[in-house]
């Protein structure tokens, strides 16, 4: 980055204090400054507002307003296999050009104009930013970036998994971090698991956080009891956040099956159909499936009163994760 901007190029680092606690602190951003990389920090630490429990967990890359990447990917060692602290790590992004990249481009530019008092983008630069560019239109199908927020009353990916499922007429695949999930999509899976169609829900098998862990492994029984599968990667862990249906329908982003992620978190996502890469999607699917266990026996059976007890007591914690 540092070299982009000695060449001439504007660019804009903004990432999420609390998520990054860890590994950088608010010299960090001061450092990025001092080279010319212009860099925010939503809701940074220490400190207390209204906002402390709405994080932002988007990933958006804009490269020139024409190619645009987002993912599960953070910038981090491990997401790039240089260490190993959970096992192999799988992770999942795409690479969109064209009109899409708009979208991305709205969605970095509302957080970042929206995260500090410091001077705004003028018109001008938002006219330059998001000029409209004559793109051949080269691809089949529709690709629509779409970003989520937790203050403007809509689950949007909530919905977009909803409205996914309830279309699924063959199969519809799930590849996800975490699996802590509400009453109404819960209910969507299992009905159209009963109406014929192959469900599955494709977990990590080495977790991050072990209590996290066992509070979703708590999730895994009404989906299982309703003949939807569920899957677990024996190399490691799983970051991806991806679903795809009946070869026509898919998304790719950041947004999990927990309540944090669906009602807390600054989000967002890409939505595609009838685009050929679906087909990549799939193809990395079938053959992600092939290290995977599934884990349906165990948890489709009706467990013991103790059991089904310290399950209920573990689920009092799942709005908060």
């Amino acid at each position: 980055m540092e070299e982009r901007v000695k060449a001439g190029v504007e660019v804009r680092v903004f990432y999420d204090d609390m998520g990054s606690i860890v590994f950088v602190n608010m010299s960090f951003a001061k450092k990025l400054e001092a080279v010319g990389i212009k860099c925010r920090v939503f809701n940074p630490l220490p400190g207390l507002n209204m906002f402390m429990n709405n994080r932002d967990h988007r990933k958006i890359t804009v490269i020139a307003g024409k190619i645009g990447y987002t993912s599960g990917y953070n910038l981090e060692n491990e997401y790039f296999n240089f260490t190993h602290p959970y096992g192999e790590w799988k992770d999942t992004g795409i690479r969109i050009c064209g009109q899409a990249v708009r979208s991305l481009t709205v969605s970095f530019l509302e957080m970042w104009n929206a995260s500090s008092k410091e001077e705004c983008d003028s018109e001008e630069n938002l006219a330059f930013y998001l000029k409209d560019r004559n793109y051949p239109e080269n691809c089949a199908g529709c690709i629509q970036p779409y970003a989520d927020s937790p203050l403007d009353g809509e689950q949007v990916g909530e919905e977009v998994y909803i409205s996914m499922v309830n279309k699924a007429e063959r199969y519809c695949y799930f590849m996800r971090t975490y699996l802590i999930i509400t009453d109404e999509l819960a209910h969507a899976l299992s009905l159209v698991s009963k109406h014929g169609v192959d469900v599955r829900i494709f977990m990590p098998g080495i977790p991050d956080k072990k209590p996290i862990y066992r509070v979703m492994r708590s999730f895994y029984n009404v989906p299982a009891e309703n003949g939807v599968r569920i899957f677990e990667w024996k190399p490691g862990f799983c970051h991806a956040k991806m679903i795809v249906a009946d070869d026509r329908l898919a998304m790719c982003g950041t947004i999990n099956l927990d309540y944090r992620s669906l009602y807390h978190h600054f989000e967002n996502g890409c939505f595609m159909t009838d685009v050929p890469d679906i087909l990549s999607i799939k193809e990395d699917f079938d053959e992600t499936f092939k290290q995977c266990r599934e884990v349906n026996e165990k948890y489709s059976i009706k467990w013991s009163v103790p059991h089904r007890l310290s399950r209920m007591i573990i689920r009092l914690f799942s709005q908060l994760l």
